[in-house]
This record gives structure tokens, C-alpha cells and sequence, in this order.
């Protein structure tokens, strides 16, 4: 393998309490392919959806899409080659250093993440582009595109590496990483455990660690 696209979206909140509609966890996720033809599968998706008069949005986003057209989505990506890394944070477990900033949250997670799941595919590629879905406000973006940025070099790679921050609505294999990244959060979200999508992409899966899994203080 000499190059590799990285498509990486969060989710969950930086909300540290227990009021309602506060997420749990906070979900880092990537996608990594050798090339970025699935994109192109999901724009023909969206152009035929819209033929057969089916109801989307501007993009496909899994947590505002309706069902019918998340199984047409999941159907488009389950039929695809990518792998899929997850690192989730149970934030109540977050030491009161690691969540004193948004961005040091942020940079924490992106930190642990990287490091891990790199080494998954990092030894066999001359070249790497990351493009992460950007969030936030003009100056939390830029807090948080350095803090990405920093741990990358971090990591010291001896391969040439791109970093891009683009609005998910801007590349269609970042609604893969949008998909992916919900599909992950339902599990360990929904109370009910919900693995309806999870195990539609489970088998993509290579790497998934729950950062404070054994940790029993909860602050």
C-alpha cells in the first residue's frame, strides 16, 4: 500500500453533567480506504433517491436521516472495502485535568486515537490524508484543527501526511466516517444497547477501545 484516505468525525457533546439530552461518551472515529470510490457510490445513491422522489436532505447525515434512506446508505457502505477505528471516552470517568478545556478533552482523545489505531495501517503507506469533519465556532475550530495537527506530528511519521478540516456536507466519504461514527454511538448510547447499524459495519471494525473501560471512579 503506498497511500491512504482518513475520513474522521466525533460524537457526543463537551457537556460534563448529567442533565438530559447530555451525551455519556464522547466517540472518536476513522475510516481509512486505499481510495475514495465509495464517495462516488453515494452520490449516485443520492442522485437515484432523488429520481424515485425519495425525501433527503442536503446531505446524508445519520442522525437527521430518516430511516428508509439510512438503510439505503447502509446498504452503499456495507458493500464497500474500508476499515473502520473507534476510540470511546465515557466522559463522567474524564479526570478533571483531561476535561478542564474543550480542547484539551479534544486533544486527549485525538492523542490516545491516533497513536493506537495508527498502527493499524501506518508501517505500510508512503502517504496519508487525513480530513477531518470540522466543528465549532471560527475559534474553537482553529483550537481544535492545531490540536489535531499537534498530535499527528507527534507520531513523527517518516511518510508524507496532508491534513484537511472540511464540513462533513463537503465530502461524501466523510458521511461514511458520519455513519460509522453514529452506527458506534447508538451501541453505547441507547439504552437498550441498539446494534441495529452496528452490526451492519461491525465487520469493518479493526480497532474499537473504550479508553477508561476499567477505570471505577466516576468524578
Amino acid at each position: 500500500m503506498t497511500k491512504l484516505f482518513l475520513f474522521a468525525d466525533e460524537a457526543g457533546d463537551f457537556t460534563f453533567n448529567r442533565n438530559q439530552n447530555v451525551s455519556i461518551f464522547y466517540i472518536i472515529c476513522t475510516v481509512t480506504m486505499r481510495d475514495c470510490g465509495i464517495g462516488h457510490s453515494l452520490l449516485k445513491l443520492r442522485r437515484d433517491l432523488a429520481w424515485d422522489k425519495v425525501e433527503i436532505g442536503d446531505y446524508f447525515h445519520a442522525s437527521t436521516d430518516r430511516q428508509a434512506v439510512r438503510d439505503h446508505v447502509f446498504n452503499v457502505i456495507s458493500a464497500c472495502d474500508f476499515d473502520i477505528h473507534a476510540t470511546i471516552m465515557e466522559k463522567p470517568k474524564a479526570q478533571p485535568q483531561v476535561r478542564a478545556t474543550e480542547q484539551t478533552f479534544y486533544k486527549y482523545g485525538w492523542h490516545y486515537h491516533f497513536r493506537y489505531s495508527s498502527k493499524k495501517y501506518v508501517k505500510s503507506l508512503r502517504e496519508l490524508h487525513l480530513t477531518i469533519a470540522s466543528i465549532g465556532t471560527k475559534k474553537k475550530k482553529i483550537d481544535f484543527e492545531d490540536a489535531v495537527r499537534d498530535v499527528v506530528r507527534q507520531k513523527d511519521l517518516k511518510n508524507s501526511w496532508h491534513l484537511s478540516f472540511w464540513p462533513c456536507q463537503s465530502d461524501p466519504c466523510l458521511w461514511v466516517a458520519d455513519y460509522c461514527t453514529w452506527a458506534i454511538q447508538r451501541k453505547y448510547e441507547s439504552s437498550g444497547r441498539d446494534l441495529r447499524s452496528y452490526n451492519l459495519i461491525a465487520d469493518k471494525i479493526v480497532y474499537e477501545y473504550d479508553l477508561w473501560e476499567h477505570g471505577n471512579i466516576y468524578y
